[in-house]
């Protein structure tokens, strides 16, 4: 299956059922009277995020998506069946936009980063309502009822940014993909030519107490990738859900008089793509340390900054230092995360702005469910 990270649907809400305007037939009931139900309201569309999917490959199959119409209301009282709900399930990580009109841009509706949220994007139609709510004191036999009201359509564009603890990121080659394969179960393809990796690929590193630490390879970038070169400009989003980035550098690539001067280029194309990636915490790691000179070697780890790391994915040199950096890093970001989020909801419920969960599935608006 092909990674896909961008595709354009159109979806529609279902419309509500006609009330029914139908009057009583009875023998115990002379002079008769209104007994038309309600109709059944139509069925919303709604995007959910679900972790069993990877790429949105399947909706460049599907482009059209329509949740059910409400049923017609009925006599003797008789209220019309809601339509279905449409469910969307979308990987996690994936932004929905709104087309503008005229097609000129897009709005964002939800951003949906945690497993079983769910937004929805378009309300069904309300049902109408029956000749039973339109009786009064001079009309005890009203023949009105309403019709139900239509559902919504709009143009949609979907996009998967990959959500990961930490983003590898390197020139082609620089043994990224290596390195993924020795610390987590993933096996990308490796090879010893350029691009090897045409596609993220996720690696999840488990510790010891059952904690997890999501890696995400990103195709190797190469100078002038913010600009459209290469095959890494496509993927430079991904990394903007990272907690922080892991920037490899191949040890026969580095210059033993200054190893620092080969993480700017990329540092650069990260700044002209969006400044904040350039400004994301990294860890600098030097690669394929086997294979090197020892001067060459020695050299490097003389004139490199204290914090390089010196790593051969290939022998495991060097990777548990890595790792123990990692997870270090994890947990202060992790600790971080809680401190803001405690001092948001403070605020939040200072200015009388208290998330209410009964509320949260309203039209257009996001729902949490368990079991994802």
């Amino acid at each position: 299956m092909r990674f896909v990270d961008e595709a354009s649907i159109t979806v529609r809400s279902g419309k509500g059922g006609n009330g029914s305007a139908s009057l009583k037939r009875a023998k115990n009931v002379p002079k008769g009277g209104p007994d038309g139900g309600d109709g059944g309201k139509g069925g919303d569309v709604v995007f959910r995020a679900s972790p069993r999917l990877l790429t949105l490959y399947d909706f460049r199959a599907q482009r059209l998506f329509e949740a059910e119409n409400g049923d017609i209301g009925r006599s003797q009282d008789k209220y019309g069946r809601g339509g279905e709900d449409l469910i969307i399930e979308v990987p996690v990580g994936t932004q929905v936009f709104l087309e503008n009109e005229g097609g000129e841009g897009y709005t964002l509706l939800a951003d949906l980063r945690r497993a079983g949220q769910q937004f929805i994007a378009c309300p069904g139609g309300e049902g109408g309502r029956g000749n039973l709510h339109f009786k009064s004191s001079v009309n005890r036999a009203p023949k009105k009822a309403e019709a139900g009201k239509p559902g919504q359509e709009k143009r949609l564009r979907l996009e998967l940014k990959v959500i990961a603890d930490a983003g590898l990121l390197g020139l082609p080659n620089a043994g990224k993909s290596t390195f993924l394969s020795a610390v987590s179960a993933a096996r990308p393809k490796i090879a010893s030519y350029p691009f090897t990796t045409l596609t993220p690929n996720l690696g999840v590193v488990e510790s010891e107490d059952g904690r997890r630490l999501i890696i995400a390879d990103i195709p190797g970038l190469i100078e002038g990738a913010s600009q459209g070169l290469g095959l890494g400009h496509k993927f430079l989003k991904h990394v903007e859900r990272t907690r922080f980035l892991v920037h490899i550098l191949s040890g026969d690539d580095a210059d033993p008089e200054n190893p620092a001067a080969g993480y700017a280029m990329l540092d650069e194309e990260l700044r002209a793509f969006d400044p904040e990636l350039a400004d994301k915490p990294q860890i600098r790691v030097i690669n394929k340390i086997d294979i090197l000179p020892a001067e060459r070697l020695a050299a490097l780890r003389s004139n490199a900054p204290a914090d390089v790391l010196f790593v051969s994915a290939l022998t495991g040199q060097g990777l548990p230092e890595l790792l123990a950096e990692m997870w270090r890093r994890i947990n202060e970001a992790a600790a971080a995360e809680e401190a803001k989020n405690k001092d948001d909801a403070a605020d939040a419920d200072e200015n009388g702005q208290g998330f209410h969960e009964d509320a949260s599935r309203s039209a257009g608006g996001f729902a949490d469910e368990e079991g994802e």
